[in-house]
């Protein structure tokens, strides 16, 4: 069985989960007789294991039933939408991403469940259709931008503010302080800073 274009949504990754949401579906003993390749799954079975095949079939059918609807999770919406991880949490703690609801699990060999956001597939392909990641990522840009130019202005501003209080203040050059320097009147008679 192909999956479609939208149930994939165009991502590898998204593919290799939902075969492995199905394979977690069907028993134990025939988790390994399913594979995926080139987003087409198929069964594995011997000769002659056409009663298994029946039962097979008809989990695999059920589960793909509505196999469009399935959550997407954070390392697929990542490759889905090309965007970092960074990107991902930033526009989630901004509600720019639309969190579905949040999934627990727990990896193996991990004393701890994990929690994390899921999504809603049409939400997503949503932000696709209107290409929101470029305007998010333009607007992030120019945000950057106007803060470096406020802190190279705040700089600015700082340095004229310190030149003008250091001569103010008698630190700066000054055209009388040469006269009580020893041997000044010998420099100036040979006439070097003319």
């Amino acid at each position: 069985m192909r999956l479609t274009p939208a149930a994939t949504l165009g991502s590898s990754i998204r593919a290799k989960g939902i075969f492995l949401e199905i394979r977690a579906r069907l028993p134990t003993d025939f988790r390994k007789l399913l594979h995926i390749e080139s987003r087409v799954l198929t069964l594995r079975l011997s000769e002659g294991a056409e009663d298994d095949l029946k039962v097979v079939f008809v989990i695999v059918s059920k589960a793909l039933q509505n196999i469009e609807d399935l959550p997407v999770i954070p390392r697929e919406i990542e490759d889905i939408l090309t965007i970092s991880t960074a990107e991902r949490h930033r526009w989630v703690k901004d509600g720019r991403l639309q969190s579905a609801g949040t999934k627990r699990v727990k990896l193996r060999g991990r004393a701890r469940n994990i929690t994390f956001h899921v999504f809603d597939p049409q939400h997503v392909e949503d932000v696709l259709d209107r290409d929101l990641v470029t305007v998010w990522r333009d607007a992030a840009t120019a945000a950057e931008n106007r803060r470096r130019a406020a802190g190279k202005a705040a700089m600015k501003r700082a340095q004229r503010n310190d030149r003008g209080t250091a001569a103010s203040a008698g630190y700066g050059p000054d055209e009388n302080s040469h006269s009580s320097l020893r041997g000044w009147e010998d420099f100036e008679k040979d006439g070097l800073l003319r």
